[in-house]
């Protein structure tokens, strides 16, 4: 038997076919640049744990619709699956739970229903997973599917942590709150350092730093996530690729007032034109790191502001969370760039935080330490897996009925 995951984003469809018994990876791949020219699918074929071969294949593509209906045709043609009785279930990463949603969910008509009423706080992503889901259960309506929620992992903060200094009304009546997002990984990353350190997630005490074209990073007390720094949508937080993260509120205004720009257009210039992009003209980290070699005073500039913007959320963190056994680097940027980890680190001494430079600059594949021995902490450059991470919690929701 079989668990197939979706994992939808705002262009493109990734995938991962997993073996029940030990979720070992069968195929894994994406469909990308849907609604473009540029559309394809591409996928890793597994053969006892490593790539075996890779595939890709070009394909016109207008809507999501048609992606997932050709994700379904490409997994039966090859044939990866032979029959639908061997699916065991299908897991989907939905972005946001809103406030229901505390774990991951069996998908009936109630559930469908939720996720519908959160789109207003995500309406990009929300009707995405939507069309997966019918899809889905147009094609297969005998096979369990689930809901894997990105908001859950965070619906632990206390309300001192999610709720924002504004009118009570906002809250009770339009549902603005934190909320936080990336939860399903940080889950994974937080679960990773328990196995690496060898100790119950319920008795460590972490920071887990998702850096990727968007960032974010959480404060886990216990194993339970008590604070996050995306908020009600996810350009709250820290500088990110495109993304500003924290600013003045009243920048707005001013530019309202002042530049005559429109709402739309503030909102793209936030949420696209922004961070290391708005700052030096890239945000691509190894396009940044070539110019940094070159003495680009912009992309200089650009790094700094993004790792001094990450220190002081780990303060933050560290004092709320009263003690710290780890902090973890994960997704794009926290895997790859050791410059980003140095310079993070860097200063930190003071909190028992002390990078070793040699393991940092070394090639890392897997989960690793990269503190020195002087370090009362770990650090811990975890690679992401968020749909291992919705395989796990796939099963984990059928066997809890």
């Amino acid at each position: 038997m079989k668990i197939l995951v979706i994992n939808a984003g705002s262009s493109s469809i990734k995938f991962k076919l997993v073996e029940q018994q030990d979720l070992s990876t069968i195929v894994a791949g994406i469909i990308e640049c849907i609604g473009t020219p540029d559309c394809k699918i591409s996928c890793h074929i597994y053969k006892a744990g490593e790539i075996n071969a890779k595939q890709e294949e070009a394909h016109l593509l207008s809507s999501y619709r048609e992606g997932f209906e050709l994700l379904i045709k490409y997994l039966f043609k090859r044939p990866f699956i032979k029959d639908p009785g061997h699916l065991a279930a299908i897991g989907h990463r939905v972005v946001h739970g809103g406030e229901q949603f505390k774990q991951s969910a069996l998908i009936t008509e109630p559930v469908i229903e939720a996720i519908k009423k959160n789109i207003p706080l995500a309406p990009i992503h929300n009707p995405v997973s939507l069309t997966g889901i019918n899809v889905f259960l147009e094609m297969f309506p005998e096979i369990p599917q689930v809901a894997i929620f990105d908001t859950a992992f965070h619906q632990t903060m206390p309300a001192k942590a999610f709720r924002y200094p504004l009118p009570e009304q906002l809250y009770t009546e339009y549902r603005i709150r934190r909320y936080g997002f990336h939860g399903t990984s940080h889950q994974y990353a937080a679960n990773c350092a328990a196995e690496l350190l060898c100790k119950p997630l319920s008795k460590l005490n972490l920071i887990t730093l998702h850096l990727g074209n968007g960032a974010s990073a959480a404060a886990i007390k216990s194993g339970r996530s008590i604070d996050t720094s995306m908020g009600l949508t996810p350009l709250e937080g820290l500088m990110m690729g495109a993304r500003s993260g924290d600013i003045d509120p009243a920048i707005i205004f001013y530019m309202t007032h002042f530049s005559g720009y429109g709402y739309e257009k503030i909102e793209r210039l936030l949420n696209q034109e922004s961070g290391l992009l708005g700052v030096c003209g890239s945000n691509d980290l190894r396009e940044i790191e070539r110019l940094i070699k070159q003495g680009d005073e912009r992309a200089i500039l650009a790094i700094d502001m993004y790792c001094y913007r990450i220190k002081k959320y780990i303060g933050a963190y560290f004092a709320i969370l009263g003690g710290l056994d780890g902090l973890v680097f994960t997704a794009g940027v926290g895997e790859n760039s050791s410059i980003v980890r140095l310079q993070v680190c860097q200063g930190l001494e003071h909190f028992g935080i002390c990078i070793n430079p040699e393991k940092n600059s070394e090639e890392i594949n897997s989960a690793t330490e990269i503190q020195s021995d002087s370090s009362t902490v770990k650090i811990l450059v975890i690679p992401a897996d968020e749909e291992l991470e919705i395989a796990r919690q796939t099963l984990a929701c059928l066997h809890n009925g």
